[in-house]
């Protein structure tokens, strides 16, 4: 006679580490996860007041009379917001240099922008998926360029564009802005474009699509976070620059900058004319920032989400 043997229930085996959801692998959610906890978003919120509290004090500046920041701080204007006008900016649009000076930096930072995004974007491509003699040696170069500081620049090609007649122009302070703009752009692009997967070009390829036709409607739209990402940053580096425009522009070409910096050495402490223009000078990259804003995040956690 015998004995039937059951054999006892098995354990539920764990899954495998490739079956956990891939979010929790991500570096991204991991992330995410963690700027989700309560006291991370306290921090936050300390860090972002901290922040806030000088451009709070510019903007309150800018609308008090020059008596009264003489006479106390700019906090005291909380307690009687009746005494806030707009007098100063009024005063500010009737300033000539001033205004001349808004529309250099406009003039200056537009284009300088536009041309390095065009640029680079042409040659991120290039580099990233056109087969051309030379290709990664002058890619090499253009990387080696990254290190070369600005002021290196800065008095040989002052005499180059005294020669040309550029010197003083406001095309002389494009030109060595896209000039030393490039190399990062470049840079940045070609290894965007270079994770795009292959088998996506060649079915473009295969379908007829010409090189130009592939890089208008197909890397441009999959590259358009990196693309605001560079143009950002651009522009900031651009509408914020001194250095190179003190160099290089004239009286009549001087952005924002440096003539906010002459009017501190000609008149002193004119807070009624310096805070406007200095709010002014800061508003317009926070108005671009935030109009970029949702592609500007994505092209910063596209690396951490792959």
């Amino acid at each position: 006679m015998s004995a039937t043997v059951t054999a006892p229930p098995s354990k539920p085996s764990a899954p495998p580490p490739s079956a956990r959801p891939a979010s929790r692998r991500r570096p991204g959610g991991r992330l995410r996860r963690w700027l989700a906890n309560g006291l991370v978003q306290a921090f936050l919120a300390v860090v972002g007041l901290v922040w806030i509290t000088p451009v709070a004090g510019l903007l309150l500046s800018s609308l008090r009379s020059a008596d009264d920041s003489a006479s106390s701080g700019w906090w005291t204007a909380l307690g009687d917001p009746g005494r806030l006008s707009l007098d100063n900016y009024t005063a500010l649009l009737a300033n000539a240099g001033i205004t001349r000076a808004f529309w250099n930096t406009v003039l200056i930072s537009v284009p300088t922008t536009v041309l390095v995004v065009v640029i680079a974007a042409l040659a991120g491509y290039a580099f990233a998926w056109l087969d051309f003699p030379g290709r990664d040696w002058i890619f090499l170069l253009v990387v080696a360029l990254l290190v070369v500081p600005v002021q290196v620049g800065l008095l040989p090609v002052a005499k180059l564009f005294g020669q040309l007649g550029l010197f003083g122009t406001i095309p002389g302070v494009v030109l060595f802005h896209v000039a030393y703009g490039l190399p990062f752009a470049v840079f940045l692009l070609r290894n965007y474009f270079a994770d795009i997967p292959r088998e996506m070009l060649e079915a473009a390829r295969m379908d007829g699509g010409s090189e130009w036709r592939i890089f208008m409607q197909l890397v441009l739209p999959v590259g358009r976070p990196a693309i605001a990402s560079l143009a950002i940053f651009q522009f900031l580096w651009v509408w914020n620059d001194m250095l190179v425009a003190l160099l290089f522009a004239d009286s009549s070409s001087q952005p924002l900058t440096v003539e906010l910096q002459s009017q501190v050495r000609q008149f002193g402490s004119n807070i009624d004319v310096l805070a406007p223009g200095a709010f002014l000078s800061l508003i317009v990259p926070v108005v671009v920032f935030f109009a970029f804003q949702r592609h500007f995040v994505q092209g910063v956690m596209a690396g951490s989400v792959k």
